[in-house]
This record gives structure tokens, C-alpha cells and sequence, in this order.
């Protein structure tokens, strides 16, 4: 089943590298995916597509990549709905 979850990492991050791990985490799991923050203290993303692999995803972001260190994960269960208005909000265009 499908669902849609907002996450917050915060720890110590290289921005882009972990951008670019967690982009590349979703795509392999078939997510899709909106970034409303990327700073070196906090990244948020929402995460669409099937529950097993946004749990998936939380697992591989928390582990790396290695020039990063996630502290805490705070997830916030939404809709598809949730993810449109998300996406609306933080559009970098």
C-alpha cells in the first residue's frame, strides 16, 4: 500500500552529498521525492510510494553516506495530497 511521509534528518551533513545519496536511495526504490531544506544541520524531504520502501529509505539515509552523520530522523505521516501541497510550498522554481 502507498503512503507519503515528510522526514527531517538532523545531525552534521555536506548538503549536497547527502542530497544526492538520499535522491539516489529514492529513485532505486521507486520514491518519489520533494527537498524543502538542505543545510549543513537539517534536510527535509517528502517521501511518496509504497510504505515498506519509505522505511527502507529512512534506514539508508540514517546509515550514510559517510561524510554525514544523522543524529535523529522525525517522520510525519501525510497523504498524496499532503505532497502536492509540500511540493507547492518549498517549489525552488
Amino acid at each position: 500500500m502507498g503512503g507519503a511521509t515528510v522526514m527531517t534528518f538532523t545531525g552534521r551533513f555536506r548538503a549536497a552529498s547527502f542530497r544526492a545519496f538520499a535522491e539516489d536511495r529514492a529513485r532505486l526504490l521507486a520514491l518519489d521525492s520533494a527537498w524543502a531544506e538542505a543545510t549543513p544541520d537539517r534536510m527535509i524531504v517528502a517521501i511518496a510510494g509504497q510504505r515498506d520502501f519509505i522505511d527502507a529509505f529512512e534506514m539508508a539515509c540514517s546509515l550514510g553516506p559517510m561524510d554525514c552523520l544523522v543524529h535523529e530522523i522525525e517522520r510525519r505521516d501525510t497523504d498524496w495530497a499532503g505532497i502536492a501541497t509540500f511540493e507547492r510550498e518549498h517549489d525552488d522554481g
